[in-house]
């Protein structure tokens, strides 16, 4: 099979599998390039039936109006139910503090795991990918958390033949990543294949070139803004 045929495949039979083990699994959902890919993925494992989940999108308040646009064209067109987190709530009721910086990035795991707990999700969605970082290199395609939501490496488990295990105790749940083998190219090349629309803000400006892990990236390499993406 070529290569994107078979990072699709395992893809789509991850969602399958969720939708098994699980009573009720969530995507995240962001309007940003990797979380639209897995919706894409996500409604090509189900179609022509409904998604069988809900999207969830961490909001931090510094989201671009034409990537709210997008995600809210996008659910209305496939009939999808939408779950909101707020950054800015959980700072008005004192669950965080607005940083000295103004980055509302770290913010995002306090209100993402409230609405784990307010609506008993058992396992979320991610469009973290191996390649991005060295930390994320290490998470398996069904990665635990504990009733915290931490992530201890030692409680992880063995995933041979594609088999995974989505076993885990009440207040528990299971962060899953369907895009895990996915490289930031594969990504591209996949959105260019599907013909997948993107929010316009991704082709509105000119990006200088800058360096990332050591390598020189050309304008259009960098994946969009990035507050706004996928909470891990």
């Amino acid at each position: 099979m070529p290569h994107l045929e078979v990072l699709e495949s395992e893809a789509v039979h991850v969602f399958r599998e969720v939708a098994g083990e699980f009573e009720r699994p969530v995507l995240l959902f962001s309007g940003g390039k990797d979380s639209i890919v897995m919706l894409h993925l996500a409604l090509k494992a189900f179609a022509p039936a409904p998604l069988p989940f809900a999207l969830l999108h961490v909001d931090t308040g510094h989201n671009f109006p034409e990537v709210l646009a997008y995600r809210d064209r996008t659910v209305a067109g496939h009939g999808l139910r939408l779950h909101v987190a707020s950054v800015q709530e959980a700072i008005d009721t004192g669950r965080v503090r607005e940083r000295p910086d103004g980055t509302r990035n770290p913010l995002q795991t306090v209100p993402l795991l409230d609405a784990i707990a307010r609506h008993r999700f058992d396992a979320v969605f991610g469009g973290a990918r191996r390649d991005e970082e060295k930390a994320r290199a290490k998470e398996r395609v069904f990665s635990l958390r504990d009733e915290f939501g931490g992530w201890d490496p030692r409680r992880q488990r063995p995933e041979l033949w594609d088999l995974y295990n989505g076993r885990h105790a009440p207040g528990e749940h299971v962060r899953v990543f369907p895009l895990s083998n996915f490289t930031e190219l594969d990504v591209w090349q996949y959105i260019a294949r599907e013909k997948i629309e993107l929010p316009a803000i991704y082709f509105a400006h000119r990006r200088e070139v800058f360096a990332r892990d050591g390598m020189w990236l050309a304008p259009g390499a960098w994946g969009g803004p990035r507050d706004g993406e996928d909470t891990q």
